[in-house]
């Protein structure tokens, strides 16, 4: 998240959060695609991390970028961690350990989206070439170790630091050490949202398998290929997970309010500060567990918006949709990330088959599923078949959603083709991560020139 939200509109019952969520619907027309990622930077002559201060640091990466783009420039405590488009509404902002992240504008198409990834590292690039930054195409940082990776200033970061490791044992592994890419969705109603949200939380693990780019920390071989995915199964369980009451009857931004209502708090934010609330729930912070602590202070829809952006599940709402579960990787395959889920739930067809893919499948199932996919990845079963059959058979049903939204670029070309990496992945029977494995097993010495990202190949029917 690049910018904490500071709308002070009052909240003065349950029924205003369902109702701010469920302000999130809209007609099928005004749907967009927005794509978030992260990449893990690093310095090309001796790969170590990029710390923020000092010679090409990273401040001085988001400051040139800042003057290539101008762009409104977010600052904590005096210090730039962000950059704000004002016309479009993407943002550049810094996770934890510097990973540096581009979330994306809300785009019509893929075509977009490519357009704006392109641009996008043509820029980053242009900054951080001299600086001799690079960036690694993974889910995961794959030498350094904790004390030495960088920690960015951002008040809230302080905030989770001291807090994670209380709640799980991977808490800061995933705050500084992993990078994602996910993509964020609309909904055009309660029973469209509720719909979405059962298929996309079924077969996120398909997507953790597919985009499987994580088998390295510390320097080694974890036995793993999404470490990163398996570092979330013990961050915070309270706020992440699996969430099966989305399969409950009458499932509804209700209940998913009064799920968010019981998760602890990291924060409340006035002007420029962060104050500490990890021991209380927005519940009682609705009951007035904050005023002895602040007086005056009173829940808003900014403090709620805020909250709702602290909670981790595989896939997450807000007024719309957050798929959650990939591994970061090259630029293909950051495209893949979207044309994967915009072709299965924004094609109503497809989103039908998906549904009667996996409505029979249990709670335990589904967990298991989740559980064995870090180490399993396209090997990993539920009900008698394999992720690797499964996916064929979910990356179908994308193609034909995309093919029956026909989106054409200027050549005539339809999405369908941002699907290629992971037909690749499916005809070979190996993830990312095992291609890795098998090129370059224990010794990394290579892995920072060969998985350096760099722009996408020819786009000129863009």
């Amino acid at each position: 998240m690049a910018r904490d939200t500071s709308d002070t509109t009052p909240i003065t019952s349950v029924a205003d959060l369902v109702e701010r969520i469920a302000g999130g619907c809209k007609p099928k027309e005004r749907w967009r695609i927005g794509t978030e990622h992260e990449k893990v930077g690093f310095r090309k002559f001796d790969h170590t991390p990029v710390p923020y201060e000092g010679p090409g640091g990273i401040r001085q990466l988001l400051e040139g970028m800042e003057g290539l783009l101008g762009w409104e420039p977010i600052e904590d405590q005096g210090r730039p961690i962000g950059l704000l488009d004002p016309t479009h509404g993407g943002a550049i902002s810094l996770e934890p350990g510097g990973q540096f992240e581009l979330s994306g504008a809300p785009l019509i198409n893929l075509h977009q989206t490519a357009t704006e990834l392109q641009a996008h590292m043509m820029q980053v690039l242009e900054i951080a070439t001299p600086l001799r930054i690079g960036f690694l195409a993974l889910g995961a940082s794959p030498i350094w170790t904790l004390p030495e990776t960088p920690v960015m200033p951002k008040s809230r970061y302080a905030i989770m630091s001291d807090y994670m490791p209380t709640v799980g044992t991977r808490g800061l592994d995933m705050m500084f050490r992993t990078a994602t890419v996910q993509v964020n969705l609309d909904f055009a109603s309660e029973a469209d949202m509720r719909r979405k949200m059962q298929v996309s939380i079924a077969l996120q693990p398909i997507a953790t398998a597919l985009f499987a780019n994580s088998p390295y920390l510390n320097g080694k071989a974890t036995g793993r290929l999404s470490e990163r995915s398996e570092i979330w199964r013990d961050t915070d369980n309270a706020r992440a997970g699996m969430v099966p009451f989305v399969f409950e009857e009458g499932f509804g931004f209700e209940r998913y309010v009064e799920w968010a209502l019981d998760v602890p708090m990291y924060f409340i934010k006035r002007g420029d500060t962060y104050h500490r609330a990890t021991d209380i729930t927005f519940r009682q912070f609705m009951a007035g567990a904050f005023r002895n602590r602040l007086p005056g202070v009173e829940p808003t829809v900014g403090d709620w918006d805020n909250h709702l952006g602290t909670l981790f599940p595989e896939v997450r709402m807000k007024r719309y949709l957050e798929m959650r579960g990939a591994d970061s990787g090259s630029t293909d395959h950051i495209l893949a990330l979207p044309a994967f889920w915009v072709g299965l739930l924004y094609d109503q067809t497809s989103l039908d088959a998906a549904w009667d893919l996996i409505k029979s499948w249990t709670a335990e199932e589904r967990q298991r599923l989740r559980d064995d996919v870090p180490t399993l990845a396209l090997k990993a079963k539920i009900a008698g078949r394999t992720v690797q059959d499964i996916g064929r058979e979910v990356v179908a049903l994308s193609r034909a959603g995309l093919a029956r939204r026909a989106q054409l670029n200027r050549c005539g070309q339809d999405e369908t083709q941002y699907l290629r990496p992971l037909d690749i992945i499916l005809d070979r029977g190996k993830t990312e991560a095992e291609v890795l494995l098998e090129k370059f097993g224990g010794n990394l010495d290579g892995i920072f020139c060969a998985l350096d990202m760099q722009p996408m190949g020819d786009l000129g029917c863009l």
